[in-house]
């Protein structure tokens, strides 16, 4: 439990299903479940094909999963490692959009208090000039970020 600020009462994670976004994922079941939190595990995907040559060129920074089924399966693989870390209340959300703009549009829809994320991207060269998520979403969230070192 939080001291002197209070609980968070809704938290936001955003996973693409790397086994990184997983590690972000079990952290925020562990404070949802220590604040008795609702946990909200969001992921982003593309409906349409990505250029495969720029998928391939970003490798594991691309973030961004292609249609509705495989981020369906994303979610409920991350909602199994969330009650593992004992989160009680959870919800899944798949959106179609970039990940940042997905995670602070369900934030802010939901009244989150705390966004959740991976640090995968933050200090490659990559994140640096196309932008990593981590980066984004500590930048434009409005809300508490913790930024789970997953690497």
């Amino acid at each position: 439990m939080l001291i002197g600020m209070g609980a968070y009462r809704t938290i936001v994670v955003g996973t693409d299903g790397s086994d990184t976004s997983f590690l972000a994922v079990d952290r925020a079941g562990a404070v949802a479940a220590d604040s008795d939190a609702l946990l909200l595990i969001v992921t982003a995907y593309e409906p349409e094909p990505v250029d495969q040559r720029a998928a391939d060129a970003l490798g594991n920074e691309a973030y961004q999963i292609v249609g509705t089924a495989p981020a369906e399966s994303v979610v409920r693989r991350a909602r199994e490692r969330a009650i593992t870390a004992g989160a009680r209340q959870i919800e899944t959300v798949a959106v179609q959009g970039k990940p940042v703009d997905v995670l602070r549009q369900v934030a802010a829809d939901r009244g989150a208090d705390l966004l959740v994320v991976g640090s995968v991207g933050l200090n490659t060269l990559a994140g640096r000039i196309l932008g990593s998520v981590p980066a984004g979403v500590a930048r434009r969230a409005g809300i508490d970020v913790l930024i789970v070192h997953t690497t």
